[in-house]
């Protein structure tokens, strides 16, 4: 299988999930009941986690299509390219890690291994293009 295939269609499905938990967030705002409570907690607590689980799932998920793009025309010339495919989607866990939390109650480490791969992953392939001879895949 082409290295880069699932980054793009499990971004694709990531960015789906987000953007309809964006609907979810636009009626806590404006319509459920007790939106006053939600809306005078806008930059902490509960609220200020879930917008920001909204916001990184959506920029981790377009990453992934970006990375998985790269990754499947480039393949050939770059190096290590399962292992930056590998973490970026291990990037998914840090805005699903938040979720967890405000939802669950879960630990932080989730949150934190993600970030740190996704971190991995554009660092890795940033690398890897700095070390091209020819750009022509």
């Amino acid at each position: 299988m082409k290295t880069g295939k699932n980054n793009i269609a499990i971004g694709f499905l990531t960015m789906g999930a987000f953007m309809a938990y964006g609907f979810l967030l636009i009626y806590l705002r404006d319509f459920a009941p007790g939106k006053e409570e939600w809306v005078a907690s806008y930059s902490s607590g509960k609220h200020f986690e879930a917008r920001l689980a909204h916001v990184h799932g959506n920029l981790f998920a377009f990453l992934n299509i970006v990375i998985g793009y790269l990754l499947l025309h480039f393949q050939s010339k770059l190096s290590n390219v399962k292992t930056i495919s590998w973490l970026a989607l291990i990037g998914l866990l840090m805005p699903i890690g938040i979720l967890a939390e405000v939802y669950l109650g879960a630990p932080p480490i989730f949150v934190l291994i993600g970030a740190i791969a996704m971190t991995a992953s554009v660092v890795w392939l940033g690398v890897a293009f700095l070390k091209l001879k020819s750009i022509n895949p």
